[in-house]
C-alpha cells in the first residue's frame, strides 16, 4: 500500500469532484488503470472504508495523481462523507495500479470511445496522458450525461478531439444542437467507419453489460470490446 497526502479539490461539475493527492512516492500506472482506496473511518456504513477509483489524471502528472467522483445531494455513504470531509494533508492509503482498460500498443488502431456519466475518468486520464506525449490517435468519443451541468473535462476532451467528441444530454437545455437523449448502441454502431476497431465501454456495470451484449448481438467481436465497469453507481 503506498500512503498519499490530500493537497487539493477541485469542482469539476455540479456535485462531481477531483481530489488531487500527493502519494509519497511515484506511482506506476498505465492511463486508464485503477487503485483501491482505504479511508480511515472510525463508524464506517455497512460498505466498509475502501472504494476502487480509475486514476483521472494521466501518468505524466508527475507529483499528483487524481480520482473523481460524483457526490450525492444529500448525505451519501460514510466512505464518500469522509472524502467530502477531508482537509489538507489528510492521508489515504492506495493500493497498486491495476486493470487493463489502457490503450492497445499499435497506435493506427481505430478508437471508439463510450462513457456514462462519471465513466468518462479514464477517458480523461486516457486522452491527458495523449496530449501530454504528442501522441495522435483516431479516436471516437460518445459521452452521456444527464444534463450539461454534469459534463467533465470538456476543455481537455474538445482540444484533442475537436468535432469526434459526442455529448449526449438527457435533459438538453435550450437551442441544444448536439446529440440528445440517451447513449444509442445502434445509433453508435452507424456511425462506426472502421470495423477493425476497439470499442472501449466505461460506466455504471448495468449500463456497461447491456451496451456489450447490445454490440455482441450486431456481430462485433467480443475480442474487440474493452469494458471498465463502476459498482455503485446509477
Amino acid at each position: 500500500m503506498i500512503t498519499a497526502k490530500l493537497d487539493h479539490v477541485v469542482k469539476e461539475a455540479n456535485n462531481i469532484y477531483s481530489f488531487y493527492f500527493h502519494p509519497e512516492k511515484k506511482i506506476d500506472f498505465t492511463a486508464g488503470q485503477f487503485v483501491e482506496v482505504h479511508l480511515s473511518n472510525s463508524n464506517p456504513d455497512s460498505r466498509g472504508t475502501k472504494r476502487w477509483f480509475t486514476i483521472s489524471s494521466a501518468p505524466e502528472l508527475n507529483d499528483f495523481f487524481s480520482i473523481t467522483t460524483r457526490m450525492a445531494d444529500s448525505r451519501g455513504s460514510s466512505f464518500k462523507e469522509s472524502l467530502r470531509s477531508m482537509k489538507k494533508g489528510q492521508e489515504i492509503k492506495i493500493s497498486d495500479a491495476m486493470g487493463d482498460f489502457v490503450l492497445p500498443k499499435n497506435e493506427n488502431i481505430p478508437l471508439v470511445f463510450i462513457a456514462g456519466g462519471i465513466g468518462i475518468t479514464p477517458f480523461h486520464s486516457i486522452i491527458s496522458h495523449l496530449i501530454a506525449t504528442k501522441q495522435k490517435r483516431d479516436i471516437r468519443l460518445y459521452y452521456g450525461t444527464r444534463s450539461s451541468d454534469e459534463l467533465v473535462f470538456n476543455k481537455e476532451l474538445e482540444a484533442y478531439l475537436g468535432s469526434n467528441l459526442f455529448p449526449v444530454l438527457q435533459n438538453a437545455p435550450m437551442n441544444y444542437k448536439g446529440k440528445t437523449g440517451f447513449l444509442d448502441i445502434s445509433e453508435i454502431f452507424k456511425d462506426i467507419k472502421n470495423m477493425d476497431c476497439l470499442i472501449y465501454i466505461s460506466g455504471p456495470e448495468p449500463m456497461v453489460e447491456k451496451f456489450k451484449k447490445e454490440f455482441e448481438d450486431m456481430g462485433v467481436n467480443k475480442n474487440s470490446l474493452v469494458c471498465d465497469y463502476f459498482p455503485g453507481y446509477i
